[in-house]
């Protein structure tokens, strides 16, 4: 009995001893210096993809016993970091963020998609005068690089009790501050893209994996926005032909702010290049990239040519608080030490 518990014990151990030597080996390979570094790089990742998925059937078919002396999970996590090197263009994710019902659980399921992604760094810019500590321990759990920012914003952009969503554009000052945090800690010479990334949306892992590569600008289509099925970019060989979209067709680049990802170079080519909060409804994107001197003919068509939808404009709805409220008039209130 003795034997086959050790025998059982060796035979999941040693695959994963063989794929973390497997995987140090490939870090060590594609660590080397010289122009090819990048383009080695992209190869093998995705190898990579595949020895994930390999260890992760193996994490499946761990009996109970040996799960005790096999941590899996973090394994898996520590592996996962030696994936993340210099040669492999650093993600910088912008996310404007704010106090609401709904924060915790949006910000937790797109923490949970962004702990898929290599060589990430989130940006988490809250929209208030301090940095709140449901923010700050969501980041630490995450165990994701990151960077934890606060601006509240200015008083001619914040809605009116009754306003609607799109009176005023949203999340300027914080995405701006983090722009700002880019060129005043980053190595001009870094290897990099640009995304900004809303926190109740819902992205899809290969999304990154597309962006990753932009030489400029990179862009595909959205779903649920605009009042259309997706709205966006139509492609043809690579090239952006025309957008469809319903509303003011006429300006240069109709899309949303999630439609497109920068090289991390532009912002320092063009260093007074920011989001203008003194846009046009519906033009805040396009006067960015104005700012940045990209033309039609930069944009990188992503997603199978535009064809593919890899991120969708979901916005979580706002919980009603009818009865929490008629229970509060009654005297009653649910344990405000229970963060939801």
């Amino acid at each position: 009995m003795a034997f086959v518990y050790w025998f059982q014990k060796k035979f999941i151990v040693l695959p994963l001893l063989s794929f973390m030597l497997l995987v140090f080996t490939l870090y060590m390979f594609c660590g080397s210096d010289g122009d090819t570094h990048n383009s080695l790089f992209l190869k093998t990742n995705s190898e990579i993809n595949n020895l994930k998925t390999i260890l992760n059937i193996l994490e499946e078919r761990i009996s109970s016993k040996v799960s005790k002396y096999v941590d899996v999970p973090k394994l898996q996590q520590r592996l996962y970091k030696y994936i993340n090197t210099t040669g492999m263009p650093t993600i910088y994710l912008i996310t404007p963020t704010y106090t609401r019902y709904t924060q915790q659980a949006d910000l937790i399921r797109m923490s949970n998609t962004l702990k898929l992604i290599a060589n990430l760094h989130w940006i988490l810019v809250e929209d208030s005068e301090i940095k709140t500590d449901l923010v700050a321990s969501l980041l630490v759990e995450s165990e994701l690089p990151y960077t934890h920012l606060n601006i509240k914003t200015q008083r001619d952009l914040q809605l009116g009790k009754n306003d609607p969503r799109w009176k005023k554009h949203r999340g300027v000052d914080q995405r701006n501050f983090a722009i700002s945090w880019i060129r005043n800690n980053i190595d001009s010479k870094t290897k990099g893209v640009v995304y900004f990334a809303d926190d109740d949306n819902t992205y899809h892992q290969k999304l990154f994996d597309e962006m990753r590569s932009t030489l400029v600008v990179s862009i595909w289509p959205v779903a649920l926005v605009g009042g259309l099925r997706w709205e966006g970019p139509v492609c043809k060989d690579g090239k952006v032909t025309h957008f469809y979209t319903a509303w003011e067709k006429s300006r240069q680049f109709p899309v949303d702010m999630a439609a497109f990802a920068i090289n991390l170079e532009l912002f320092f080519k063009y260093p007074h290049a920011k989001i203008n909060p003194e846009s046009k409804r519906g033009y805040l994107e396009t006067d960015f990239l104005q700012s940045l001197h990209v033309t039609l003919d930069d944009l990188e068509a992503k997603a199978k040519d535009c064809t593919k939808i890899l991120i969708w404009h979901t916005q979580t709805a706002d919980p009603k608080m009818k009865q929490e409220l008629i229970l509060n008039k009654k005297g009653e209130s649910s344990d405000m030490k229970i963060i939801i």
